[in-house]
């Protein structure tokens, strides 16, 4: 038992074995009553380094690259370490409009490439969450609503993950314009080459110019097995939810029974039930913010996952994955990747989301669906996934961030705002409860001291706009015998919530399904 434990958390790390999260596109309605160990709090990661690495020098954006129109083999071996290619979707004919809109021309495939010129080596992994009860009532298809793509950077030895909507309207060779989660049903049901992946990657390559090597789908039950066996995940919640949750029980005619939920701000050791709560949740927030909330889940089962010494494991319990997840990434890929999962630090996990009336805009079609069409700004969004962190990002590396929890709430926001950091890849250090020095007690709101006094190479702007600090409570005290470059003190009206604001709960009621 404790090598399996072991097992899933180290799989649940390798960014290809995060797959094991994907249940987070299971219907939250559909589960059982089983209990769920809640386990023992896991501390979220802290600085622990005393050295202060040298800044990284600065990577470049991606370069666009001309694809020819000739069709590519796919691999027909699993033993070379080398990355797949795969096919490429021919254009539709010019003008040719779909479903109200003028189907696009493809997009060129996007690589990333060193100061040399020289092109990363990239593995980009398909994460799909399969709703085995979400079916298009039209068609008989079910709906892959959780689709993220991982890309581990060989050559740089860092991840990115990037959130693709469910609702985003693209082109699907030889369908037309549709929703990019009917793309894996259609393929299915048509008998696609390599079925519903076969499509999917080619919508996603036409549209994206993002090359798919590999995927993994896991269902509920999946989700369920992993996280409660696991113990649990840790999450820094920064923004409520509401919704309806399930109860755990069910009612006299066996239907599962719900309750009203809210989920606050603070730090949650989940079961498996409030961990699909808060992944799937959108109803007092958005498919956007959904996205955003299940990569959260995925890195903290990935800094779990750091903990066991799985690695020799993977050959013997290779099996035991592929009886949970549905997914044609071979062993030898698993390998090769297990060393870079146990080496990555928190700070070199990128993620990238798409944002309404940026990267894509609302848009009803002519049959009524509410959808979601691509803008020029997702071109830049996907720049930056395929692009390893720059020096830029990196140069907060070394920087001493102490936080203190000033706030009264007794929820560990010194955790909650130490999470927030890591998204823009700084890595500071919880303190817990704490109160400014005595010469700054009169400062009710948030205060940030920096003891650098430097501005050259400085994190001050970057920590008071990611901490939704006011300037005038910004203090600049050089201090050559310091224990920490800069002291966050977060007041009791801090807001972690700074992506979006808290919506008003929708009158859901939730419907049960078998």
């Amino acid at each position: 038992m404790v090598r399996q434990k072991q097992f899933w958390l180290g799989m649940s790390g390798l960014v290809m074995g995060v797959s094991l999260l994907l249940g987070i596109t299971a219907n939250q309605h559909n589960v059982d009553a089983a209990g769920h160990q809640q386990g023992n709090f896991t501390p979220l990661p802290t600085n622990t380094s005393d050295a202060l690495p040298a800044a990284p020098s600065l990577t470049p954006t991606p370069t666009v690259e001309t694809i020819p129109p000739t069709t590519t083999p796919l691999p027909t071996s699993t033993t070379s370490l080398a990355t797949p290619t795969v096919l490429y979707p021919l254009n539709p004919e010019p003008g040719l409009v779909s479903n109200g809109t003028v189907v696009p021309t493809r997009m060129p495939l996007l690589v990333a490439r060193d100061r040399d010129g020289s092109e990363y080596e990239l593995y980009n992994f398909l994460l799909l969450g399969k709703d085995s009860e979400s079916i298009d009532q039209a068609e008989g298809i079910y709906r892959t609503d959780t689709m993220i793509i991982v890309s581990v950077n060989m050559t740089t030895k860092t991840v990115s993950m990037l959130s693709l909507p469910r609702d985003v309207l693209v082109y699907i060779p030889d369908w037309g314009m549709q929703r990019l989660n009917l793309a894996w049903g259609r393929g299915e049901a048509v008998g696609w080459t390599d079925g519903g992946f076969g499509l999917l990657r080619q919508t996603i390559l036409y549209n994206f110019g993002i090359r798919i090597h590999y995927y993994a789908m896991i269902d509920f039950s999946g989700f369920k097995q992993v996280i409660d066996t696991l113990g649990g995940v840790t999450v820094a919640v920064d923004c409520a939810i509401q919704d309806y949750k399930f109860t755990g029980e069910y009612d006299a005619n066996g239907d599962p029974t719900f309750e009203f939920y809210t989920l606050p701000v603070g730090v949650h050791h989940m079961d498996s039930i409030t961990a699909l709560f808060y992944a799937r949740s959108r109803h007092s927030s958005s498919d956007f913010d959904r996205g955003r909330r299940q990569q959260q889940i995925l890195r903290a089962i990935w800094a779990q996952g750091k903990q066991g010494s799985w690695v020799t494991d993977i050959p013997a319990l290779y099996d035991q994955l592929t009886d949970v997840v549905e997914t044609n990434i071979p062993l030898d890929v698993m390998l090769q990747l297990a060393p870079i999962a146990l080496g990555l630090e928190p700070n070199q996990i990128e993620n990238h989301f798409f944002r309404l009336g940026y990267e894509t805009t609302s848009w009803t079609s002519p049959d009524g669906s509410n959808v979601q069409i691509p803008q020029l700004g997702i071109i830049n969004t996907i720049q930056a996934f395929l692009t390893p962190p720059t020096g830029n990002r990196l140069v907060g590396e070394g920087s001493r961030v102490a936080i203190y929890d000033n706030s009264g709430l007794g929820v560990q926001m010194d955790y909650v705002a130490a999470d927030r950091l890591l998204w823009e890849g700084l890595i500071s250090e919880p303190m817990g409860v704490g109160a400014p020095p005595a010469d700054y007690a009169t400062i009710t709101d948030s205060l940030l001291i920096d003891y650098t006094g430097e501005e050259k190479g400085s994190i001050r702007d970057t920590l008071v706009k990611i901490l939704n600090i006011q300037p005038s409570n910004v203090i600049v005290q050089p201090d050559p015998n310091r224990t920490a470059d800069y002291a966050v003190y977060l007041a009791p009206n801090y807001s972690a919530c700074v992506e979006r604001d808290v919506l008003a709960p929708v009158d859901v009621t939730p419907t049960p399904q078998p």
